[in-house]
Order: structure tokens, then C-alpha cells, then sequence
């Protein structure tokens, strides 16, 4: 499965995983809206390290989830995102308009 949603309290975490690409966004953006609804959560939080692969699907993908989430009011956060995704997003400019968290590097200081 492509996507793994869990709740905790208010917050929905959602791990994608594989290609978010055209054949997977529709798919992707069905399931994370019924998760969404089902939840209404205060915070979105994406969880992308598992993702290999990233067009401009993926891009409409995270802009409806963004778009879902200020009309509940709510905030969303995209954590460890892989270099090709980050750069396809950064791209777009997204980086910009959505609230990035990565993980320090290992090697790096203040990694742990």
C-alpha cells in the first residue's frame, strides 16, 4: 500500500511510499482525502522517506491535501523528504508556501 495513515489525538501522519507519479496520485489523493475526513485532524503530518519518485502529480497531490487542511483550519507539515522529491518541490516553490522538517544528515553535527 502506497500510503499508511495514523492517528494520534489530532494529528494524522501519513507515510507514502513508491512513485507519486500520475499513476499513483489519483489513488494516493482518494485515499488521504477519506482519511482526512474521516479524522478531521489539526495537523497533517507527510512522511516521505519512503518515496522514490516524484512528478508534478505529486505536486497537485500536496497542494490539494494543503488546501483540505486550511479549510479545516488545520496545519500540515511534510517531514524527510528524499533529494529528488525535495528538489521537484523546491521547483514548484513549494518549499515556500508548505512547512518542511528534515532529519539531520548522520555524520553531520547535532545528528544524533
Amino acid at each position: 500500500m502506497p500510503v499508511q495513515c495514523i492517528q494520534q489525538g489530532r494529528t494524522l501522519t501519513a507515510r507514502l511510499s513508491g512513485e507519486v507519479d500520475h499513476h499513483a496520485a489519483k489513488e494516493m489523493m482518494a485515499l488521504l482525502a477519506e482519511e482526512i475526513d474521516a479524522a478531521l485532524p489539526e495537523r497533517l503530518v507527510l512522511e516521505l522517506s519512503q518515496v522514490s519518485f516524484m512528478d508534478s502529480s505529486g505536486i497537485a497531490v500536496l497542494l490539494n491535501l494543503w488546501r483540505r487542511m486550511g479549510q479545516l483550519e488545520g496545519s500540515m507539515t511534510i517531514r524527510h523528504t528524499p533529494a529528488q522529491p525535495l528538489r521537484v518541490l523546491r521547483a514548484a516553490g513549494l518549499d515556500k508556501l508548505l512547512h518542511f522538517e528534515e532529519e539531520p544528515q548522520s555524520g553531520s553535527p547535532g545528528a544524533e
